[in-house]
């Protein structure tokens, strides 16, 4: 397949910036630009139920959002809840989403356009463009703007997967470190008491419960009072 060098490979920006955002932003910079007519391009994303426009070139865009996320409904929403394109050629006839229509109207907006962006993922958004003009959006170039909304969802998802990988390091690096407290505390009780391991691990966990303590607490009070500090996370290993 060969490149179209009036589409913009956005992946090689994102492999160039910092951040997610600053991707977004140059993302939604290309679509204002690509798109002259209009005069304000936001990218809204939703988690966990909660929008916010996370990136924004011109003017307009961060208002007209913001009214849609004060009513929880409004056509960037239903564009990325849905996955559909919502056009909106011309405001002054539009009967959906309550007082918004009458609200866009009077900040000068005439039509929108709202493009899904990683449709029905937990990290769902959309790629808005508004107009002072009707029918602003009608010679639109779609296919540029739906790659553009494809490349976003793209970047959105290696993002994800990077987040997703370092939280499982984490964890498991927590976990490593919360069974060598218990592992090491159960060594001392096993000195102590000249028991088994699975003994010592009896009696650690009958002392948590009759504390009302979680057992990795428990243990790293223990070894504090014998060693005189905290147990740290390059001291620990594992018992085998």
């Amino acid at each position: 397949m060969t490149h179209d060098p009036q589409r913009p490979d956005l992946m090689d920006v994102l492999l160039e910036t910092d951040s997610l955002e600053a991707f977004l932003l140059t993302l939604a910079e290309t679509a204002a630009a690509r798109t002259p007519i209009s005069d304000g391009c936001g990218i809204t994303l939703e988690r966990k139920g909660r929008p916010l426009t996370v990136a924004s070139a011109g003017t307009s865009a961060p208002y007209l959002d913001e009214k849609q996320y004060g009513q929880n409904d409004g056509p960037c929403l239903t564009a990325l809840r849905t996955g559909q394109e919502i056009s909106i050629p011309d405001m002054s006839s539009e009967v959906r989403w309550g007082d918004y229509p009458a609200y866009a109207l009077a900040s000068g907006t005439y039509a929108s356009l709202s493009l899904p962006i990683a449709a029905h993922t937990h990290t769902a958004g959309a790629l808005n463009l508004y107009s002072a003009k009707k029918d602003a959006f009608a010679d639109a170039d779609m296919a540029l703007l739906r790659d553009l909304a494809a490349q976003a969802t793209g970047a959105l998802a290696l993002a994800q997967r990077i987040a997703d990988a370092q939280e499982f390091a984490e964890d498991l690096q927590t976990a490593l470190v919360t069974r060598a407290v218990i592992d090491q505390a159960i060594g001392v009780i096993m000195g102590q008491q000249h028991c088994t391991d699975e003994e010592a691990f009896t009696v650690l966990r009958k002392a948590s419960q009759n504390r009302n303590i979680k057992l990795y607490e428990l243990c790293t009070e223990l070894l504090t009072k014998i060693g005189g500090r905290p147990p740290t996370e390059k001291g620990l290993r594992p018992r085998r």
